[in-house]
């Protein structure tokens, strides 16, 4: 196991770079400790993948450095970083049994029969591969070859750290929800590194410790599940995380004051100051609005029960909001006014919170 530091990171897949568009990755700087668990999320082209074939050896960065327990392994191909990578779609030995798939990279290593005959039962039970241990696995589904793929990840215990690319996609909705509860079970018996890759955000929270939320080539916040919920420092990780999104509402600030549509919002945040910005936004979950006496007023366009809560859409003169309600909850018809939790309503200077 390894603690993973990456320095000043940033990498580009072209041959000379003018603008920040240029760049896969800008800027990374990474501390993960030695046994976590980590996650990296963002959408499609943000820059995950690429982070994690740098930190693997696959790819060498453009800039900075790679640190493994403080050795810099910054050019170091895969085999000597010792770790172990699952990939989004299955990457088995079609001709071999479930079994001698598991086994394989055991075998390899010279490990002795008795303790690779443990260790293969022990990743088959996790993954419920005992009863076709001894089938060939091109008979197995998409499900059961991506498991052998995780299994064969996991059997081993020297190394540096597992590293999961998307390794869910191909698995079925409610295989991926027990799957998830057994990596996060398995990381916590044998506490090694793990790094998770994933678009989704229910993944990326149920398994990580911490979460590197990534937008366009850039890490715009680290922290934890609860962190990330209630605190986002940047829009986008308001809008990425929660369902509903973080509502985003322009705003101006005045006299160290904050003002929606001339609506005076109290705010988490004591003597705002007017700063050089292109524009100002408050940021406020839909889980933390109440209707009220007074406030900004809304009209209320359409609400929808999903059977715990009640999802309200409404407009008000400046944009859309979103409304969460408990189901039971009784709901204006058509007008009404609208108030924001002071402690989690913040300020917003061109995408990043004000503090």
């Amino acid at each position: 196991m390894s603690k993973i530091t990456l320095k000043d990171l940033s990498h580009s897949y072209l041959y000379s770079q003018s603008k920040k568009e240029d760049w896969a990755l800008r800027d990374v700087n990474i501390d993960w400790k030695d046994g976590g668990a980590y996650a990296l999320l963002g959408p499609s082209g943000c820059g995950k993948t690429t982070l994690l074939n740098i930190v693997s050896g696959l790819i060498t960065p453009t800039k900075g450095q790679i640190l493994f327990n403080d050795d810099d392994v910054t050019l170091n191909n895969p085999v000597e970083r010792n770790i172990a990578q699952i990939f989004q779609f299955p990457v088995i030995y079609d001709t071999m049994s479930v079994y001698d798939n598991l086994a394989f990279p055991l075998k390899n290593r010279g490990i002795s029969k008795e303790e690779i005959d443990s260790k293969v039962l022990e990743i088959a039970e996790m993954l419920e591969l005992k009863s076709t241990l001894y089938n060939r696995a091109s008979g197995l589904t998409a499900d059961g070859k991506q498991k052998i793929s995780l299994g064969r990840g996991l059997v081993r215990s020297d190394v540096n750290v597992i590293m999961f690319d998307e390794p869910l996609t191909v698995i079925d909705p409610h295989l991926k929800w027990v799957l998830r509860s057994k990596l996060k079970e398995l990381h916590q018996k044998i506490n090694r590194t793990m790094i998770y890759v994933t678009h989704d955000q229910t993944e990326a929270l149920t398994f990580a410790d911490q979460v590197v939320v990534m937008h366009e080539g850039q890490i715009v916040q680290i922290g934890t599940p609860v962190s990330l919920f209630e605190k986002p420092k940047h829009t986008f990780v308001g809008h990425f995380i929660g369902s509903p999104g973080m509502n985003i509402l322009p705003c101006e600030i005045s006299s160290g004051n904050v003002f929606i549509d001339g609506n005076k919002i109290e705010t988490s945040i004591v003597n705002t100051k007017k700063e050089n910005y292109s524009k100002t936004e408050v940021g406020i979950r839909p889980e933390f609005i109440k209707f009220s006496n007074g406030g900004i007023p809304i009209k209320i366009s359409k609400v929808s029960n999903t059977g715990r809560h009640k999802i309200i859409d409404s407009e008000c003169s400046i944009g859309r909001i979103k409304i969460l309600s408990k189901s039971n909850e009784e709901i204006p018809s058509d007008t009404a006014f609208i108030s924001f939790d002071k402690k989690f309503t913040y300020v917003y200077g061109d995408d990043w919170i004000i503090e």
